[in-house]
C-alpha cells in the first residue's frame, strides 16, 4: 500500500510507474490499481527451516536474473524498493545494472532487505528515526499512505450509520488477527450501545460469520476503503504495523495490540510511538481478553474530553507529505542518471 501510494503520486507528475512484485497481495491489488505488473516467483527466508531457507536463497537468485533482464528491457530512470523479500533481487539487479536506487522502511526496524542494500542506495526514506541511520543517505519521511478520506457524515451513511452513535473500527491486517477477532466478537457482538466495523480477514470470516450477532456489528473479510471506515470511527482497535500511519493521519484515537511475532518487535515500537504521544492505549496481545478490551473501549469512548485529545494528538504526530516526499526523492534520484 506504501508503495501503491507512491506510484500515484509518481504517475500524476506524469512518471510511468512498472511494479514487480511475488504472488501475495500484490499480485492483485497492483493490477486492479491500473499499474504494469511483473510477478517473480519468490518466498521469505525461513531461518528456522534450513530446507525451506536454501529453498528461498536459491528462488531470490533465480528473481535476481530475472529483475536483471527486466530492468534492461524497461530501462527506468530509477527504482524504488518497498522494503521486504521481494525487494531484493530487483534492488540487487538494479545496483549491478547501476540505475538509482531509492530504499522505503516502513517500520520502526530496519529489514534485512534494507540493511544489506541500504549502502548502495541513493536514499533510504524512514517512517521513523532509526538508531545509527543518520547520514546524508538517510531521510525520515513517514510512510507513505493513500490520501485520507473525507466527509465524515458520507463515511457514517456507506456503512448505514444513522447519528452520532459510538463507532468502534476494529482490524487485524490482511490476514486478521486471531486474538482481536476473538475478543472483539465476544465482547461486541451482542451489544448494541457500540457500532462496531469489523474487518476479520478472509481466514477467521467464516467461523465468526457463523456467529449469531447484533445489526449494529457489521463484519468484513477486507475493507475496500480502510480510510472510509477511519472517517467513520471514533475509536481503532489495531495491530500496530504499517496502519498506525493512517490512524494517526485520519486524527484517530486507537488501541493497539502489537502482534508479539513481529521481527524485532518493531509493532511494539510502532505502539509505542502512538502511545508516549497520548494518541493510543496499548494491550498486550497475552493480556487481550474480551473482558479487558470491553472494559477499556467503554472507558474511552465514555469520555469524549479524552477522547478528543487522543484525536488530537493522533493528528499531531501524522506525517501527511510522506507519500510526495518520497515521491519526490525517487524523481531526484532518476533526474540523476
Amino acid at each position: 500500500m506504501p508503495a501503491l501510494a507512491v506510484a500515484d503520486a509518481l504517475r500524476t507528475d506524469g512518471a510511468r510507474v512498472v511494479f514487480a512484485g511475488g504472488d501475495r497481495a500484490e499480485a492483485d491489488l497492483v493490477p486492479r490499481a491500473g499499474y504494469e505488473f511483473h510477478q517473480l516467483d519468490l518466498e521469505g527466508l525461513d531461518r528456522r527451516n534450513p530446507l525451506k531457507a536454501l529453498r528461498a536463497v536459491a528462488k531470490s537468485l533465480l528473481a535476481v536474473g530475472k529483475a536483471w533482464t527486466l530492468i534492461g528491457q524497461l530501462k527506468p530512470a530509477a527504482v524504488m524498493g518497498g522494503g521486504g523479500y521481494v525487494a531484493g533481487p530487483v534492488g540487487l539487479a538494479a545496483v549491478l545494472r547501476r540505475v538509482p536506487l531509492v530504499l522505503t522502511e516502513a517500520d520502526s526496524h530496519f529489514g534485512l532487505t534494507n540493511r544489506l542494500l541500504a549502502p548502495f542506495a541513493a536514499r533510504v526514506c524512514l517512517a521513523f528515526p532509526l538508531e545509527g541511520r543518520s547520514d546524508e543517505r538517510y531521510v525520515v519521511t513517514g510512510r507513505p499512505i493513500p490520501p485520507p478520506a473525507e466527509g465524515r457524515n458520507e463515511a457514517r451513511g456507506d456503512f448505514g450509520i444513522d447519528g452520532n452513535e459510538p463507532v468502534l473500527v476494529v482490524v487485524g491486517g490482511s490476514l486478521g488477527a486471531r486474538s482481536i477477532n476473538q475478543a472483539a466478537h465476544e465482547a461486541f457482538s451482542a451489544q448494541s450501545e457500540i457500532h462496531v466495523i469489523h474487518a476479520a480477514g478472509e481466514r477467521d470470516l467464516p467461523a465468526l460469520a457463523a456467529e449469531p450477532r447484533s445489526s449494529t456489528y457489521q463484519l468484513f473479510g477486507y475493507l475496500d476503503s480502510f480510510s472510509q471506515a477511519l472517517l467513520a470511527a471514533d475509536l481503532v482497535l489495531s495491530r500496530s504495523g504499517g496502519s498506525v500511519f493512517e490512524i494517526a493521519a485520519a486524527g484517530r484515537p486507537a488501541i493497539l495490540v502489537p502482534y508479539p511475532h513481529a521481527a524485532a518487535d518493531h509493532q511494539a515500537g510502532n505502539a509505542r510511538w502512538m502511545e508516549d504521544a497520548g494518541a493510543a492505549v496499548t494491550i498486550a496481545d497475552d493480556e487481550l481478553t474480551s473482558e479487558r478490551l470491553s472494559k477499556e473501549v467503554n472507558r474511552l469512548l465514555g469520555d469524549r474530553d479524552l477522547l478528543a485529545q487522543m484525536a488530537e494528538a493522533s493528528l499531531g504526530i501524522a506525517r501527511p507529505d510522506a507519500t510526495v516526499s518520497v515521491a519526490d526523492e525517487v524523481m531526484r534520484a532518476g533526474s540523476t542518471r
